[in-house]
């Protein structure tokens, strides 16, 4: 397979004439694209939704809106690259906008909606067994796509109801709830055995007993929503900050919460706290007669 950067630096520097900043920036984004989607691959294959969830990975992880939108550009000049040699015949990127990826308050579900959310996958078979242990445990966890997925079997400890994750670098324990421990009992115990081989180290696995991948879960959180009929937007992301937004309003610190989700800055969690403040003042012009 052709390496696509290499070329599109190529064209870069000998038919666009950019600066060596601006090809050296450039390739260093796409390279880290590259880098965090699924190993092996195939940059000609990237669907719109992954495009999106990794812009929504880059501000998760404290990035600033401007290298945010760095980020976009680059990948929407290096699709636009690809079709314009004839690799694709559309860009991915097309759709994606400067303004989608400012930083912004996210999306957050009630109680009562995520309760919903949680209630859509139906145990009666493999499938709802396997997601409903998967998003109880992103509600109760609050971790990432890209670390729920990359979770192993042995990251799980059911009898002492934690969850390892993260790397050697920063590994973080985030304690689970009684419920998904037993979703999480119910899968590990009965269901993923009918899925995946001994070898298989993957806590979640596709149908094919393969792990599964941010497009599939992508997919996943998309067919749920719209079986609970929720109106929100509600992204893969949506019940890691539901999770910190319903701590943070039921007493837990700022830097409890910092810790479970991982964040490298407490400015990063901040937002969590502007979007309480943001709620009591939308409750107080509401219900305040003189206001």
């Amino acid at each position: 397979m052709p390496d696509y950067i290499a070329l599109y630096r190529a064209y870069l520097e000998q038919e666009k004439h950019a600066s060596p900043n601006t090809v050296s920036s450039y390739v260093r984004d796409l390279t880290q694209f590259r880098v965090w989607l699924p190993q092996g691959s195939d940059l000609r294959r990237v669907k719109p939704a992954a495009v999106e969830e990794y812009l929504a990975h880059l501000t998760d992880q404290g990035r600033s809106a401007a290298t945010v939108t760095r980020s976009a550009a680059s990948i929407k000049s290096f699709y636009h690259y690809l079709v314009l040699s004839g690799a694709m015949k559309a860009s991915p990127a097309k759709g994606v906008a400067a303004a989608k990826v400012e930083r912004k308050c996210p999306e957050i579900l009630t109680g009562r909606e995520v309760e919903l959310f949680l209630e859509q996958p139906k145990c009666v078979d493999e499938k709802g067994y396997r997601d409903h242990a998967m998003l109880e445990l992103m509600y109760a966890t609050g971790v990432r796509v890209s670390e729920l997925i990359a979770l192993n079997v042995e990251d799980v400890n059911l009898p002492a109801a934690f969850l390892r994750c993260g790397d050697e670098k920063r590994e973080r324990i985030i304690p689970l709830y009684p419920r998904a421990v037993k979703a999480l009992r119910d899968y590990i115990q009965v269901i993923r055995p009918r899925l995946a081989d001994q070898e298989e180290a993957a806590l979640f696995v596709n149908m094919n007993g393969q792990r599964m991948t941010r497009q599939g879960f992508w997919k996943l959180v998309k067919h749920y929503q719209a079986k609970a009929e929720i109106t929100k937007d509600i992204t893969p992301h949506t019940l890691r900050h539901s999770f910190a937004v319903h701590l943070l309003e039921n007493g837990a610190d700022l830097r409890s919460i910092q810790e479970m989700l991982g964040h490298a800055d407490i400015s990063s969690t901040q937002i969590y706290a502007h979007i309480i403040k943001q709620h009591l003042q939308d409750v107080y012009r509401k219900a305040h007669p003189l206001a």
